[in-house]
């Protein structure tokens, strides 16, 4: 019993560290939230369309 809470709340911390990682990253005007050109990217991530940031993108266009 001791142990499934002590299991539910480590995954409840996990899930709350992440969460608040996306909330801080999205106010910061990321748009592709996990990408390390995120900033630079003008959002291009999501819809598909390849960043020019993106170092294998820039030997393609080469």
């Amino acid at each position: 019993m001791l142990q499934d809470v002590a299991i539910i709340a480590i995954v409840l911390v996990i899930v709350g560290a992440v969460a608040s990682h996306l909330v801080r990253a999205r106010k910061r005007g990321e748009h592709c939230i996990g990408c390390p050109y995120a900033k630079q990217c003008g959002g291009a991530c999501g819809t598909g369309q390849p960043c020019a940031q993106h170092p294998q993108n820039q030997e393609r266009s080469l």
